[in-house]
């Protein structure tokens, strides 16, 4: 249970991430993914990276700027525009639906207007989900200048599109609906420079 734990990234590196260890049975026509990270990072950097054999950028959640996300799906790309903060954690979830192709997205637990991406997709299996690089290819292809520095914490993924208030609940680490992984029973080995910290 990492609840009241982060991960810290300490410097920019080429090597330095945390490995997801769930396995994935099933390719997914729907996701939710929760996170929070706290940086002082103006350059882009990569938070959540689902790579499978066949698409390094299956699913990536990545920050090219400050006030901006980006979210991939089979390698087509959304931005969403945030304020900027800061010296405060950002809370973000994203969500997929491929029947729509529709993308919610809520930042610090607030729903951001939806839009629609990769209509009929379907994410892969098996995958390498990292934080903290972003693949180029499976596992492998990490670029320092991608890199994160800083805390991540409260990461969570389901298979199943979740609601705004199930959304506050993820933020408060108490989701009501159990996730493939999430911070109360996440899978994880550290690679490189990375620390778990109170």
């Amino acid at each position: 249970d990492l609840v009241s734990s982060v991960f810290v990234f300490p410097q920019e590196s080429q090597t330095a991430h945390v490995k997801v260890t769930a396995k994935l049975e099933q390719p997914l026509n729907n996701f939710t993914v929760c996170l929070r990270s706290f940086t002082d990072l103006t350059r882009p950097h990569s938070l959540f990276s689902y790579a499978t054999k066949k698409q390094s950028n299956e699913i990536l959640l990545f920050k090219p700027q400050p006030g901006k996300y980006e979210l991939t799906v089979g390698n087509k790309v959304l931005f969403f525009t945030v304020p900027t903060s800061l010296g405060e954690s950002e809370h973000v979830c994203v969500s997929w639906e491929s029947s729509t192709g529709i993308v919610g997205f809520w930042f610090n637990g607030k729903p951001w207007p939806r839009k629609g991406l990769q209509k009929g997709y379907t994410v892969g299996v098996p995958a390498s989900i990292l934080l903290g690089q972003d693949q180029d290819s499976f596992e492998g292809g990490f670029e320092a200048q991608q890199s994160f520095v800083g805390e991540i914490s409260s990461v969570y993924m389901w298979d199943m599109g979740i609601s705004t208030s199930e959304v506050v609940s993820a933020m408060y680490d108490n989701p009501s609906q159990t996730p493939i992984f999430g911070w109360r029973n996440f899978p994880y080995r550290i690679v490189g420079d990375v620390y778990l910290k109170p």
